[in-house]
């Protein structure tokens, strides 16, 4: 792999993995409700759940699904259930504590992390169109691995860019009035984060 493909690998990890989405979306209210030390579960399991997907894909898993077109779909209308549930508990999530590191309630653990990378349409896409085209056909295990490395040092910094959002966010959002409101915000932002795999799912008509 040559240094611009390199580079090139590297741009995409980042715009990919920092730009909003659902991840991202969870991790900034999750910041906000529990503080950053109670979200480092959270945030390794998106980091490794991701590059663990991302090589299960690149080994194959992907095409097997793409062959299977009933079972792909299901798993987009699992995915969707299971986000909107989310977007439910995140709306409902409780107040911030004064002084302590969240609410009462529970952050999503390193293993729930890892395993919704299974059902999110954006890592899905990301890992679809990253090894086809980032990946080298003459050396392709090796280059499938350096992009595993790239995802997962590019990508634990920019979750924790937005966690440290959330973070800074939690003196503003001491108000009740004002956390329910951002709540719900962030539950209606995932929400809208699901409509491309929704289109994709429902065939709507003109």
């Amino acid at each position: 792999m040559s240094l611009d493909h390199l580079l090139a690998l590297a741009g995409f990890a980042f715009v990919t993995s920092v730009t909003p989405g659902p991840n991202n979306m969870m991790l900034l209210a999750s910041g906000v409700n529990f503080g950053f030390r109670r979200t480092i579960p959270h945030m390794l399991g998106v980091s490794l759940g991701f590059v663990l997907m991302l090589l299960l894909v690149g080994l194959g898993v992907g095409q097997v699904l793409e062959a299977n077109p009933t079972i792909f779909t299901a798993l987009k209308v699992a995915s969707l259930v299971y986000m909107l549930w989310l977007a439910w508990k995140i709306a409902n999530s409780g107040p911030v504590s004064g002084g302590g590191e969240g609410n009462a309630g529970q952050p999503m653990t390193f293993f729930q992390a890892a395993l919704f990378q299974c059902v999110n349409p954006k890592a899905w896409a990301m890992t679809l169109t990253g090894t086809a085209a980032y990946t080298v056909p003459d050396n392709y295990l090796w280059s499938l691995a350096v992009m595993g490395i790239v995802f997962l040092v590019v990508n634990f910094p920019t979750v924790g860019i937005w966690t440290g959002f959330g973070v800074a966010l939690r003196q503003v959002l001491q108000d009740p009035v004002k956390l329910r409101v951002f709540n719900i915000a962030m539950a209606g932002l995932l929400v809208l984060s699901m409509l491309p795999a929704l289109f994709d799912v429902v065939p709507f008509r003109g």
